[in-house]
């Protein structure tokens, strides 16, 4: 069963009319009309107040009406994942162009029009929409604010609620030029994007929403590595080789990363070793790691000078008859 049977079939069954509905829901008959007969798509239950006053209403149990709607919503999604992106209504670019700065108008409208809905068109419509909804989702229960843009844009209440609740549920695939001209006109008072960052910065209205200014950056940023690699955990498990490691030098393990590959238990020890060993820093960073391991590394250092000077010496007398032999 769909949203429009389930809701049909309990208006038969409680004797109320779609006015009685539209009353109690707080959006036009046509609104309610246009929903019950199919000619618009259920909106989408996170983006809209609807199923909740309806169910109340109906005396429906609660989220019935939303999952039915997100079920009727993704086969209809489903079918239309084929067709290609078109292009946005010649008003509504021409809106988002008269948006952006004067400078730079020329520039993005040549950018647009090489596609009919290029990837530039798309993430700007796109940001425009998402922060604009976020402001009316907002104040959705607000009843002062919707009559003021009631007002801005020459419109009744209920009309308006039924305006809101539409766009809340647009996209930049779907957004109408009636949508855009009664949100992102009145709301939007300027965006800009940095074309070699794609930073927007993007202002609303202050009268509408004071002191409202919201900037997006994206920039790409490697993977965070959020598991423990399975080397290193089963490196930790075993007290008899990690040798006492300090917590710093835990840090240092796990700090580590690699590309596609996952190290042995062996290999942190290996690391682990070649990090403790002062042949491998200068004189200043050794004097350093051997405060750090305290007075328990004690005999294991005098064990590292000891190699230390061996090798020394191994170097030394390997020169020495070299130089006999030369002179």
């Amino acid at each position: 069963m769909d949203v429009r049977l389930a809701i049909k079939q309990r208006l038969e069954e409680l004797g109320l009319e779609q006015r009685d509905l539209a009353a109690a829901t707080e959006v036009t008959e046509s609104y309610i009309s246009q929903l019950l007969t199919g000619k618009k798509l259920p909106p989408e239950p996170g983006r809209t107040d609807i199923y909740d006053k309806i169910g109340k209403f109906l005396k429906l149990p609660s989220g019935k009406l939303a999952k039915l709607a997100d079920h009727q919503r993704k086969e209809v999604l489903k079918r239309n994942l084929e067709d290609p992106p078109k292009p946005l209504f010649k008003e509504v670019r021409e809106l988002i162009l008269r948006k952006c700065p004067p400078g730079k108008e020329k520039q993005i409208q040549v950018i647009f029009e090489k596609q009919p809905f290029g990837e530039l068109e798309r993430l700007v419509t796109q940001k425009l929409l998402d922060v604009v909804k976020g402001v009316a989702k907002d104040e959705l229960e607000s009843e002062t604010w919707l009559r003021s843009v009631a007002r801005l844009t020459g419109r009744r209440y209920e009309a308006m609620r039924v305006s809101i609740l539409e766009f809340l549920d647009a996209d930049a695939f779907n957004v109408s030029a009636e949508s855009c001209a009664t949100f992102l006109e009145p709301l939007v008072e300027s965006w800009d994007i940095n074309l070699a960052t794609f930073g927007m910065e993007i202002v609303l209205n202050r009268r509408l929403i004071p002191g409202y200014a919201k900037k997006f950056e994206f920039v790409e940023k490697d993977a965070a590595q959020t598991e423990e690699e399975p080397g290193l955990t089963e490196f930790l498990r075993q007290p008899s080789v990690t040798g006492g490691a300090t917590g710093e030098e835990i840090e240092f393990l796990k700090g580590l990363r690699f590309n596609a590959k996952h190290p042995t238990p062996l290999y942190y020890y290996r690391e682990l070793q070649n990090l403790r060993d002062p042949l491998h820093f200068r004189e200043d960073s050794g004097d350093a790691m051997r405060k750090r391991r305290g007075p328990d590394g004690v005999e294991r250092q005098m064990q590292l000078d000891s190699r230390k000077r061996a090798v020394q010496r191994w170097a030394k007398n390997k020169i020495a008859p070299y130089k006999r032999s030369k002179s």
